[in-house]
């Protein structure tokens, strides 16, 4: 068989970019584990590129994704993220960061964020073996956990649909096509 790219990411040499070197890549970081959920909430009912496109705003206007910071946002930084052209400006998803980084600041003092997110798969990525992107599901219930403990800790935007992209995204499902050469890379860094 020969190998072949997974076919969401296309031609855009950005989203291949992604695809090739972060997408699916186990990450265990808390912080940038958090910054993945909140750039997935902000993704609900747009694509993915147009985040990635926006990502490094969105890096600048949350102040590095440093959850303190954010966490003592007040009305004055919300209604300054508003005003910037860079980022998504919804200001349901602006004020689910700050609550989402309270959030997780309280996670992260118990068990720890990247702990806690890492628990609904057991502590290890799952691995799939999908022919084509129609196997590949919405949501499953690793990600309806997920969605609900996520909710019950504060967040928003994070139904069990963005948590399975952010399970994907961050590696704690191997999603890509087993034709795709990532497939095997991933699964070569997950532990046995």
């Amino acid at each position: 068989m020969a190998e072949t790219r997974c076919s969401w990411c296309g031609t855009d040499p950005l989203y291949v970019a992604y695809h090739d070197t972060e997408w699916g890549v186990p990450e265990y970081d808390s912080r940038a584990l958090w910054e993945k959920l909140v750039l997935d909430g902000f993704q609900a009912g747009l694509s993915w590129i147009t985040i990635l496109r926006k990502r490094d705003s969105f890096r600048e206007v949350f102040e590095g994704f440093d959850p303190q910071r954010v966490a003592n946002w007040g009305e004055a930084e919300i209604a300054r993220a508003l005003q910037n052209p860079g980022i998504i400006r919804h200001r349901g998803k602006i004020e689910a960061t700050v609550t989402g980084a309270r959030a997780y600041l309280r996670i992260e003092a118990g068990q720890g964020f990247s702990p806690f997110i890492w628990s609904f798969v057991g502590g290890r990525p799952l691995q799939t073996n999908r022919a084509s992107m129609a196997e590949v599901p919405t949501q499953t219930p690793e990600s309806q956990a997920m969605s609900k403990a996520l909710k019950q800790q504060g967040f928003k935007f994070c139904g069990p649909v963005i948590t399975y992209a952010f399970m994907q995204a961050c590696g704690l499902v191997n999603d890509h096509m087993t034709a795709c050469p990532q497939h095997a890379q991933v699964r070569a860094l997950s532990p046995d």
